[in-house]
């Protein structure tokens, strides 16, 4: 079972591995949702995709959007929408200050990760800064050249006799 970075036993869902990738994730924030019986059956069976959502402050609230849940295999006709859009759950002042963030010129709302912490869907927020392609770039070849210097260095270690 995945446990999150904080060490406190909450249980990742799904996380948004693009964007780290795409974005500067200058800070982060964690939100409750709210949600129906059926998007919890199916975030609990692990039913969800974080790759196109993107956060927005409206009207003194909190929304989320273009965040997929699949539909509960065993629900009925009461079963929800997977792309509706769905409120998050912050402070009054968490709330303005996303707001805030997010209105600077190259700012967004970015879903980080969807878990569960003592039973209730939680969603980390970062308020990113989108890269560009030649820092993509740059990171890939950072991550490569790591890599080729972890494996030489494997290699040259000798090898214990038995």
């Amino acid at each position: 079972m995945p446990r999150d970075r904080a060490g406190d036993g909450g249980r990742a869902v799904v996380t948004n591995r693009r964007a780290r990738h795409d974005y500067w994730i200058e800070e982060t924030h964690e939100a409750g949702l709210v949600l129906t019986g059926t998007e919890v059956k199916s975030l609990r069976a692990g039913r969800a995709n974080l790759q196109d959502a993107f956060a927005r402050v409206q009207d003194g609230e909190a929304w989320l959007y273009h965040m997929h849940i699949s539909p509960y295999a065993q629900g009925n006709i009461h079963n929800h929408d997977p792309l509706r859009t769905r409120k998050l759950l912050l402070h009054r002042r968490e709330i303005l200050r996303l707001g805030q963030r997010a209105q600077q010129k190259g700012y967004t709302l970015v879903p980080l990760r969807l878990y569960f912490r003592n039973g209730v869907a939680k969603v980390e927020l970062g308020v990113a800064r989108g890269r560009h392609q030649y820092d993509k770039r740059e990171r890939i070849a950072e991550r490569e050249a790591e890599r080729r210097m972890a494996r030489a260095l494997g290699a040259r270690t000798p090898r214990r006799r038995r």
